[in-house]
């Protein structure tokens, strides 16, 4: 079986989660620089078989875009142009960055590692996965 690979796309930081290959586990697996997000994509996808792509989309409390979501959409259209063999899912990413705040205080990281913003990101991606997962696979 492939990955299922997650990513919470941002203005400078992108998260990117994968399940692991039997699609049991979603896990936070790097952030990324945005402008390097391509060239990293490249190379992991050249190694590991990814079976889809979950893209969280940012939507206001009401359900409509928010100042983000337009360049969410552009990167996913890039995507789809660069990796046309892997379909790519749009998925609610509402809370993802509270609720990744939430685990992160309440694992015991120290106070220096939960400033650090790319942790944020990367957690969000494993809850974005994790979200997808639950509503389309029923995990």
């Amino acid at each position: 079986m492939a990955r299922i690979m997650g990513i919470d796309y941002g203005k400078k930081r992108t998260g990117i989660a994968v399940t692991d290959p039997l699609q049991i586990i979603a896990s936070a697996l790097e952030t990324v620089s945005t402008p390097d997000l391509f060239s990293f994509l490249n190379q992991y996808l050249a190694t590991e078989e990814v079976e889809i792509i979950v893209v969280g989309e940012p939507l206001n409390l009401d359900g409509s875009p928010t100042d983000a979501t337009p360049l969410v959409y552009q990167f996913v259209k890039k995507l789809k142009t660069k990796f046309p063999s892997i379909p790519i899912e749009l998925t609610d990413e509402r809370y993802t960055s509270k609720r990744a705040k939430e685990f992160i205080l309440k694992s015991g990281v120290n106070k220096k590692k939960r400033r650090d913003k790319s942790l944020v990101d990367k957690i969000s991606a494993a809850l974005i996965l994790e979200d997808y997962m639950k509503t389309k696979q029923g995990w």
